[in-house]
């Protein structure tokens, strides 16, 4: 596996990849990698002849400094994992080389992005958008690959490749859970054990949840429950949930035929921040 740490490499590979008529698949992360990354660098090998991973923890993301410093880094173990799970390239640039100069652009995802982490995180999705963008036209993939825990992130890229015209395809791949239903996230590694014990019921919730919308349950009453559920969890500081359209992100009032439900929710468990979603599909919503 070949390692690159500037954007120069990058691009140099992604050109002689394209040159030689190849399919490239791009594995953006921040590292401290666990099995949910290494199954979206799985399905980008049985669909591209060569997959590049990223591993960067981007600072212009993060509204929340010390959520930045604590965030785990690992690249040694982030290099050793990739090359074992057959990555191509792995790019591991410093904050200086992706950011030259302060970034002055600023993008809008309008609705998409005043709910949920839009909302409580100001300017995050402004540092995902920046930061994508960047990858995106040095590594020029044919796909990009994202894991379906970040849905809202998802929704945001789609636009940004749709709105910016570029010329590839994301792929959103399920969440990949531990065997108590807690999706699996770089995040946990720095839960406490009394938090890592309360941690499955953000997933329990979700799925009693996802049962009630089945049942043609009130958004409003499925919410009010699952708020009440996790109020009582030990430990658990529910930040929000969010009974959505899956396609536009706006809370709903009622369901409508055809349409998907994202039931999206965000909680500190002892000073660590996760989020988790789970997808409906019923047809009868």
């Amino acid at each position: 596996m070949q390692i690159f740490s500037t954007v120069a490499e990058l691009r140099a590979f992604a050109e002689a990849t394209r040159c030689a008529g190849h399919r490239l698949g791009l594995v953006p992360t921040m590292g401290a990698l666990h099995a949910g990354h290494l199954q979206l660098v799985a399905a980008a090998r049985a669909e591209c002849d060569a997959v590049v991973a990223t591993v960067f923890v981007n600072p212009t993301q993060f509204n929340n400094p010390d959520d930045y410093r604590l965030y785990p880094r690992l690249p040694q173990a982030d290099t050793d994992l990739l090359a074992a799970a057959g990555c191509t390239a792995a790019f591991l640039p410093s904050a200086e080389e992706m950011y030259p100069q302060p970034a002055l652009l600023r993008f809008d995802f309008g609705a998409l992005e005043r709910v949920m982490e839009g909302a409580q995180r100001p300017g995050h999705f402004n540092g995902v958008a920046t930061v994508v963008s960047k990858l995106f036209h040095a590594a020029r993939p044919h796909r990009a690959y994202f894991g379906q825990k970040d849905w809202q992130q998802v929704a945001i890229v789609r636009q940004l490749v749709a709105d910016l015209s570029f010329d590839l395809e994301i792929v959103a791949f399920p969440t990949v859970r531990e065997a108590d239903g807690l999706a699996m996230s770089s995040r946990n590694r720095r839960l406490s054990p009394a938090a890592r014990a309360a941690a499955p019921q953000l997933h329990q919730a979700l799925a009693a949840a996802a049962a009630q919308v089945r049942q043609g349950v009130p958004p409003a009453q499925v919410q009010a429950q699952a708020e009440a559920t996790l109020a009582q969890g030990p430990g658990i500081t529910l930040e929000y949930f969010a009974v959505a359209d899956a396609a536009t992100l706006q809370p709903l009032a009622a369901y409508a035929p055809g349409r998907a439900v994202v039931l999206c929710l965000a909680a500190d468990l002892g000073g660590v921040r996760l989020i988790d979603n789970v997808m409906v599909e019923d047809e009868r919503v």
